[in-house]
């Protein structure tokens, strides 16, 4: 049984359990998953399910019309997801001192997009 606590319940607020948060808002975003889903029993959350496909099975974890598998784009489309997912695993270290800053997110955020428009616009 997984227990959920509440954020901030026990008192403890930092803009670090903001980019948790994020960090899981961007995994439920391109995989349409919860937390709470039914799969997600034991050992196994929302958190390592992701982390678990990285780098080689990302694609089995997104939602598939995103990637589009006959898209032009498919490759391209896939890295980059690949390059969030990353970023969402990062924002979700267990420790929060091991968590990604904001700021950094910001500027990753940024430079996937990119990366995305450069490798897709006139191909």
């Amino acid at each position: 049984m997984v227990l959920h606590i509440e954020y901030g319940s026990e008192g403890i607020v930092s803009p670090k359990g903001d980019v948790y948060s994020y960090g899981i808002m961007l995994m439920e975003t391109f995989s349409m998953k919860k937390p709470t889903d039914e799969m997600f029993v034991g050992e196994l959350s929302l958190k390592n399910w992701v982390n678990e496909s990285l780098p080689c099975a990302v694609s089995k974890v997104i939602q598939a019309n995103i990637l589009g598998k006959d898209d032009k784009h498919y490759n391209v489309k896939e890295h980059c997801i690949k390059s969030i997912m990353q970023l969402a695993i990062s924002c979700c270290a267990d420790s929060p001192e091991e968590r990604v800053d904001i700021k950094d997110v910001l500027s990753t955020l940024e430079k996937i997009e990119v990366e995305f428009l450069t490798n897709t616009q006139g191909a």
